[in-house]
C-alpha cells in the first residue's frame, strides 16, 4: 500500500479531484497557506499497482508543477479503500508490482555518491585480486558483497524505459567507471605482487582454478549474467532481496574485471582478452536482460501502435546490446565446443585404455588416470597432450602397450597431440599400496 501526498498549483484543483472522484478514492483536503504557488493539498491512500495509473491520469490534466509524494503505508482501516483495492485487483493493473515514477526513484536510491562508489569498488578491487591471486573462494565472494553495483547496472535501464535521460547516463558511466577502476585497481595490485615475487601457480599465473575459468570463458557464463540482470529487475518491481541480486550482479563483473588486470600483469596478453571478452559480454547481458524484463513487466507505452520516444529508445537499446552480445557470443561459442570435445576425448581416452587393459596379457596393469592437457594459448586453448597412467606390481615400460594406447587415442581424433603413458609400480605392504612413479614412455603424434 502506498500514501499518496499531492500539492496542487493554482488553478488545477478541480481537475486533480475530478480525477480521484472518477477512480472511487476517497481522499482528504487541506488549504495550502504557505504562500507558495500551492492551493491546497490532497492526500489518499492507494494500492501499491493503482499508484502509476492514478499518477498517470493525474499528469493527463497538466500537473507538471504538482509536488508529489509516495510513501510506504502499513495499514489502511477504511471500506473505501478496500473497494478500490478491488477494483485495481480485479482491472488487473499490473498486479503489485513497483509504479514507473517509484522505480525511478529506487534505482537512483541505489545509486551511491560517486565518491563512496569509487572508494567501495577499490575495496572490492584490492580484495577480489587478492582472492584471485590466493585462489581463495571465500575471498572473491567477499569482493562481491562489498561492490555496489547494484544500482548502476539497473539504473540506465531504468532510464531508458521511464524517459529519464539523467538516470540513463549515470547508469552507463556509472557501469563503465566502475569496470575501469576495477581492472587498473587489480593491474597495480597484481604488478606489485608479481614484483614482489608472489606467483602461487609458478609462471603460468592462470592455473589457479579461481582464475583460470576466468580467462577462458564459454556460453554457460552468460546465464549468470541473464539471471543477474532479470532478478535485479524483480527486485526493484517486486520487493525481492536486492542485497542478494547485487552479489549476483558483481559475481558476473567483479572476478572477471578482477582477472582483466592480474593478466595484464603478468603480460598474458591472450588470458586478458579472455576475461576482457567476459567483462564485456556480461555487461550487455545484464543491460539486455534488464531492459527486456522491464519491457515484458509492462514498464513501456501501453498502446499497440504508439510510436514515443521512449519506445523507440527502448528498442534501439535492446537492438544495441542484442546485437553486441550475438557478436561476442561467436567466440563464445567456439570456446564452449572446445570444452565438449576437450571432455569428450578425456571421456574416449578412459574408455578405450580400459578396453585394452581388459586383454588378459595385462591383467597385472590397471588404469589409474587419465588427463588432458591444455596449452597456454588463451583464451581458444588446444589439446596439448594426454597423459595415461597405468598401475601394477611390475608394470613396465611396455613399448607395446605404449603403442596399442596412442594408437587407440589417435584414432579418434584428427588433432595432433603427445600421448604420454606413465608407470606406477604399486609395492605391496600387508593390506596397503605403496605408489611411486618410476617411469615415463611416450609417443608424438
Amino acid at each position: 500500500m502506498r500514501y499518496v501526498e499531492i500539492a496542487i498549483p493554482e488553478g488545477r484543483r478541480g481537475a486533480v479531484l475530478g480525477v480521484l472522484d472518477d477512480a472511487g478514492i476517497n481522499y482528504v483536503m487541506s488549504d495550502e497557506t504557505s504562500g507558495a504557488r500551492y492551493s491546497s493539498v490532497v492526500r489518499f491512500p492507494v494500492p501499491t499497482n493503482a499508484v502509476e495509473p492514478v499518477l498517470d491520469d493525474l499528469a493527463q490534466v497538466d500537473l507538471e508543477d504538482a509536488h508529489v509524494v509516495v510513501v510506504n503505508a502499513e495499514t489502511v482501516v477504511s471500506e473505501a479503500f478496500d473497494e478500490v483495492r478491488d477494483q485495481y485487483s480485479a482491472s488487473g493493473a499490473g498486479g503489485a508490482r513497483t509504479s514507473r515514477q517509484v522505480l525511478r526513484t529506487k534505482a537512483d536510491e541505489f545509486t551511491p555518491a560517486l565518491s563512496i562508489y569509487l572508494v567501495m569498488l577499490l575495496i572490492s578491487a584490492v580484495v577480489a585480486t587478492a582472492g584471485l591471486l590466493a585462489d581463495s573462494p571465500a575471498v572473491v565472494v567477499g569482493s562481491m558483497v562489498i561492490a555496489p553495483l547494484l544500482g548502476p547496472a539497473l539504473a540506465a535501464s531504468v532510464g531508458i524505459v521511464t524517459g529519464d535521460d539523467a538516470l540513463r547516463r549515470g547508469g552507463f558511466r556509472y557501469q563503465v567507471l566502475g569496470v575501469s577502476v576495477v581492472v587498473l585497481a587489480s593491474i597495480g595490485l597484481a604488478t606489485l605482487a608479481r614484483l614482489a615475487g608472489l606467483e602461487p601457480a609458478g609462471v603460468d599465473i592462470v592455473l589457479v582454478a579461481e582464475l583460470e575459468e576466468r580467462v577462458s570463458p564459454n556460453l554457460f557464463s552468460v546465464l549468470v549474467a541473464l539471471g543477474a540482470g532479470v532478478a535485479g529487475i524483480l527486485s526493484l518491481t517486486r520487493g525481492f532481496s536486492e542485497a542478494i541480486v547485487g552479489v549476483m550482479i558483481a559475481a558476473a563483473l567483479i572476478p572477471p574485471a578482477a582477472a582483466v588486470g592480474i593478466t595484464t600483469a603478468w603480460g598474458m596478453n591472450g588470458a586478458a582478452l579472455g576475461a576482457l571478452i567476459l567483462v564485456t559480454v556480461n555487461l550487455l547481458s545484464i543491460n539486455l536482460a534488464a531492459l527486456v524484463t522491464l519491457w515484458v513487466a509492462g514498464y513501456r507505452p501501453q498502446g499497440l501502435f504508439e510510436v514515443s520516444p521512449t519506445r523507440r529508445a527502448t528498442m534501439r537499446y535492446i537492438g544495441v546490446f542484442g546485437v553486441g552480445l550475438l557478436v561476442l557470443a561467436v567466440p563464445l561459442a567456439g570456446l564452449t565446443l572446445n570444452d565438449f570435445q576437450t571432455t569428450e576425448l578425456e571421456a574416449t581416452a578412459q574408455d578405450e585404455v580400459e578396453r585394452i587393459l581388459d586383454d588378459p596379457q595385462y591383467n597385472e596393469v590397471t588404469n589409474d588416470d587419465v588427463t588432458v592437457v591444455l596449452d597456454d594459448d588463451y583464451p581458444a586453448r588446444s589439446v596439448e597432450r594426454v597423459i595415461v597412467v597405468v598401475k601394477g606390481f611390475d608394470p613396465g615400460p611396455d613399448p607395446e602397450l605404449s603403442d596399442r594406447i596412442y594408437v587407440a587415442i589417435r584414432e579418434k581424433t584428427d588433432a595432433s597431440f603427445l600421448v604420454e603413458v606413465q608407470y606406477v609400480v604399486a609395492e605391496e605392504r600387508g593390506e596397503t599400496d605403496e605408489e611411486r612413479i618410476v617411469r615415463t614412455a611416450g609417443a608424438d603424434g
